[in-house]
């Protein structure tokens, strides 16, 4: 069986799974169409449900290609800008070797061991603890860590959040995730434009009354309407429910992917335990969060989180790889005790001192310049020495 990131037979599961789902993504933006079809038929006629919900089928049938070509322009606007679009949101900067040594020589260390093509190495001025990988071909693929991950992290730490995220490259997720967030936001666009539709009026997807408009009937409109918002729902929902399932399952895969390239799972727990509550990106969408490799954005009662728990990752990882949970870590805290001084004043440079005081020793006191002693010779005595008497008398005589 050729090497792989995890375990072999859960990735390949995994990527079936999450064809599957955006599969049935993409049919809900078909939902969408039909329910807006039958909430205009119902705006602008009244007739009987079943006569509403066959026209609507028939608007349904003449809006699909159009429906389907709007959304692969979505997919391929967000295909070639995608990543413009998240470096705008987060502030990531690509860096080069020069400017980012450590970090760079990390990654290149970790493609290098496993034959894969470098992505773009990008740093985000904040001070959360996080990363993500986005792109969605080659080209586009870049690791994105905060600043504050560099300041906390240390070497092993900071390679194994890198294995986690060029695990989700070489699983395929970045692109995955990336597409269904793409689809998820056609959904909300036709949800936005049906709403509108009932609130204003006036918009039909119809073309006129069939030969069978004598035997429509009357007393449906309203109902038809309810229906259509009760799709709308389901099918935002179902949305929702998809984009968090493949956000949860990719995690553990990509842990265990991390701990395979670095042969060290004690790193990847420790790394977690530093970056868990740490990780909010100030001003990024929720779309951007669900990349990253924690999301402290929790749901109702767990049910919508994109990420699983830290506790569940930690436990999985003590389990199966072996690792050793250290147990929630107290990050250093900044020195904010030191005051700055006013402007125009010239404060002294603080030294650092131990628990007995200051660990530079005080300058030493010039000694008084002192005569030199004639050399004593053999057989002679000695001259009477003109030092000065100590504080215990004069000094004695031989």
């Amino acid at each position: 069986m050729a090497a792989a990131y995890g375990l072999y037979t859960h990735i390949q599961s995994n990527k079936r799974r999450s064809i599957a789902l955006l599969l049935g993504l993409f049919f809900l933006v078909y939902v969408m169409v039909y329910a807006g079809a039958l909430v205009a038929e119902g705006l602008t006629q009244d007739a009987s449900l079943d006569w509403l919900a066959r026209k609507a089928l028939q608007d349904l049938i003449r809006a699909a290609p159009f429906a389907t070509a709007g959304t692969l322009v979505w997919i391929a606007i967000a295909y070639f800008f995608n990543q413009s679009m998240i470096d705008a949101v987060t502030g990531g900067e690509e860096v080069t070797r020069k400017e980012q040594p450590r970090l760079y020589n990390i990654l290149e260390n970790l493609c290098i061991s496993r034959g894969i093509t470098m992505p773009r190495l990008k740093v985000a001025d904040e001070e959360a603890l996080n990363a993500f990988a986005s792109g969605l071909n080659a080209k586009q693929y870049s690791i994105t860590v905060t600043r504050g991950l560099l300041d906390q992290l240390d070497d092993k730490e900071l390679e194994a959040v890198l294995g986690h995220e060029l695990t989700h490259i070489r699983n395929g997720d970045v692109r995955m995730l990336v597409i269904a967030v793409i689809i998820a936001g056609v959904i909300g666009f036709f949800a936005e434009l049906l709403f509108r539709l009932m609130f204003q009026g006036g918009f039909r997807f119809g073309s006129g009354r069939s030969s069978g408009d004598s035997d429509r009937g009357k007393g449906g409109a309203g109902i038809a309407i309810v229906i259509a918002v009760a799709l709308v729902a389901v099918a935002w929902l179902l949305s929702v429910v998809i984009r968090f399932a493949l956000s949860r399952k990719r995690e553990y895969l990509a842990d265990a992917g991390s701990v395979e390239l670095t042969k060290d799972p004690d790193a990847m727990i420790s790394a977690l335990r530093k970056i868990e509550g740490r990780g909010e990106l100030e001003g990024a969408p929720s779309a951007v969060m669900e990349m990253c490799i924690d999301n402290p954005r929790v749901g109702f009662a767990n049910l919508f989180d994109t990420h699983p728990p830290i506790e569940s990752r930690i436990a999985a990882l003590v389990q199966f790889a072996g690792g050793h949970d250290p147990g929630p870590l107290q990050l250093p805290e900044p020195d904010d005790t030191t005051q700055a001084a006013p402007e125009g004043t010239d404060q002294p440079e603080p030294s650092p001192e131990g628990p007995w005081g200051s660990e530079t020793p005080p300058p030493a006191t010039p000694k008084p310049f002192l005569p030199p002693e004639p050399p004593v010779r053999l057989g002679e005595p000695a001259a009477p020495s003109s030092t000065p008497p100590g504080p215990w008398g004069p000094p004695r005589q031989n």
